[in-house]
């Protein structure tokens, strides 16, 4: 597979500061040696270390793939380095180490390889059959680009110039620890070292891997779900991992008995030579597994199909639209919440939208993405035209839809660009918050969390980063987190945001008589406060008229400390 800059990071082959500084800096102490997680790292007084997954949540087919395969075990760490100091360039891109390396869950429990557990458990036979799936042999606990599975052992990230991130990507990672139990949110340590080895910054961050990509609650031979048996019947396969793998085979050729026979001369094209002509099931029992992407292009894999085949995303979602819920009988496109969404996706357990925006119970999948419909019209352009921050936060606004039409996907026109991802990125006519960058060239992923992870988190190994660095959950908003000192700046912040802090208390005055407008995009028309304004940490500042304090998420206004922006 080769690797190309739209897709880098899916599966190609995406405010006073309690910091932790200066004597207490030091190597995590779980590194080489079995322990109970919590902190979520260490920064030094000169640098600043953020990491994070590109997605928010991989999937992958789970133990088995020896029927067929729509995602490997693929995971992505990005991360940035910071030099606190100013008036330099303050990313710093060479010179320096950054490993990641297995850290303990919150139980304590470690995730240090991906192929047997402590009793000799297979936690998936990915190795057996990589090379038939994606014609390459990596080593077992090897990814598809060359990375390792997360281990006790450092294993390096390498600078992308083109992202201006540190990567390690096709991390193999499951979701399974090392003494077998399940856990979709294993932990690693992240390190910067200097070239003598000095530990500049640490941190701890999240791969979330889910394998509840299932579809079994239709396709599985003890399912029930009538409509979607093979006229041959059901497989009955005591294997529940192939079973509903072995019946959506035999759909397919019945559906489309040449589509092996009709592409052989492509298929073997792109190397692919065991394919049977009697179809995918019989190509599957002769034990050459079945490459969804093969045939159906998808721009998770890289991967271009073959001709008058349409994309995986589409083909699966359009196909499945006025598909019923089997849960409630309606059809899966009528639905307007996550569950439907849940059926096949991570998912029930693993509830993979958790960031902010999923911990709100008006907000659902299709708030963004649209119906089932929109996702699979033809077309589209599946993994990059996706919904943007834009859509929602604009105009000093926060919609809880980012679609205007449901069916068709529609995104709502921004009026403004404060909050917009950048435009053309990673390609033309696209615009990925994956991607794009903000303050400082820092990716938005840095310093918001990953998509569909947010901060703050519903999940507390989420979070963990965010209070390591700056004291408290949510978005790292916090000056000290990557500055030595607080900027003085009345709109150079991120997002055009002024300096927070105690020299903010005599200088506002002057920025508001200057330009009130300005200070209403935050605080409100009315001046009384929006939810912009807000505070993400409790706050203490002297003033005139004695000390006032601000609980956290308390909505500043110009009514706390005088009579309104015009009154002393």
């Amino acid at each position: 597979m080769k690797g190309k800059r739209v897709l880098a990071g899916v599966v190609c082959v995406a405010l006073a500061c309690a910091m932790v500084t200066g004597a207490n800096a030091k190597s995590d102490g779980h590194r080489g040696k079995k322990g109970r997680g919590g902190s979520g790292g260490t920064s030094t007084a000169s640098y600043t270390l953020l990491a994070w997954n590109d997605l928010g949540m991989h999937c992958m087919d789970g133990k088995d793939f020896s029927v067929f395969s729509i995602l490997p075990p693929y995971n992505t760490l990005n991360a940035q380095l910071i030099m606190k100091a100013d008036g330099g360039e303050k990313h710093v891109t060479s010179g320096v180490t950054i490993t990641y390396a297995s850290a303990p869950s919150l139980d304590g429990k470690y995730n240090t390889t991906s192929v047997y557990d402590n009793r000799h458990n297979l936690k998936t036979n990915f190795w057996d059959y990589v090379g038939r799936l994606f014609l390459v042999s990596p080593a077992p606990d090897v990814g598809l680009t060359g990375n390792h599975t997360p281990e006790m052992t450092g294993h390096s990230l390498h600078y992308n110039a083109g992202e201006n991130w540190w990567e390690a990507t096709g991390l193999p990672i499951t979701p399974y620890n090392d003494d077998g139990s399940k856990d979709y949110y294993p932990m690693i340590d992240v390190t910067a070292k200097d070239a003598s080895g000095n530990v500049l910054a640490t941190t701890k961050v999240v791969l979330p891997v889910s394998d509840e990509m299932d579809c079994r609650a239709c396709h599985g031979s003890a399912s029930g779900y009538s409509e979607a048996m093979p006229s041959s019947g059901w497989e009955n396969d005591a294997d529940l991992e192939k079973d509903f793998k072995w019946n959506i085979l035999r759909l397919h050729d019945e559906e489309h008995p040449t589509a092996v026979s009709a592409h052989q001369a492509e298929l073997q094209v792109a190397g692919y030579m065991s394919y049977d002509d009697a179809g995918l099931y019989t190509t599957a029992k002769n034990g050459n597994p079945v490459l969804c992407a093969t045939c159906h292009s998808t721009n998770a894999l890289g991967t271009a199909g073959v001709s008058g085949t349409k994309p995986l995303t589409e083909a699966l979602h359009s196909l499945h639209a006025e598909v019923k819920d089997p849960v409630n009988g309606q059809p899966l496109n009528s639905s307007t919440n996550r569950d439907a969404c849940y059926r096949c996706h991570p998912g029930a357990t693993t509830k993979c939208l958790r960031g902010a925006m999923g911990k709100i119970s008006s907000i659902q999948c299709q708030s963004c993405h649209g119906s089932m419909n929109a996702v699979g019209q033809h077309g589209r352009v599946g993994w990059l035209e996706e919904p943007n921050c834009q859509a929602c936060h604009q105009d000093g606004k926060r919609y809880e839809t980012a679609v205007t039409d449901m069916q068709t996907g529609t995104l709502r026109a921004a009026l403004d660009t404060r909050f917009a991802t950048n435009p053309n990125t990673p390609a033309s006519g696209v615009s990925l918050y994956r991607f794009s960058t903000g303050h400082g060239d820092m990716q938005c992923s840095a310093c918001h969390g990953s998509t569909h992870a947010i901060y703050p988190s519903s999940h507390t190994e989420d979070n963990l980063q965010s209070i390591a660095v700056q004291g408290h959950v949510g978005t790292i908003a916090e000056c000290t987190a990557c500055h030595d000192t607080v900027p003085a700046t009345t709109s150079g912040g991120p997002h055009g945001m002024h300096s927070v802090g105690q020299s903010w208390v005599g200088a506002h005055e002057h920025a508001a008589e200057g330009n009130r407008a300005q200070c209403a995009v935050c605080h409100g028309s009315d001046y009384r406060g929006s939810f912009l304004s807000k505070t993400f940490s409790a706050r203490s500042f002297s003033t005139e008229g004695g000390m006032k304090t601000f609980a956290a998420g308390h909505a500043v206004s110009c009514y706390d400390c005088h009579n309104g922006p015009g009154g002393d």
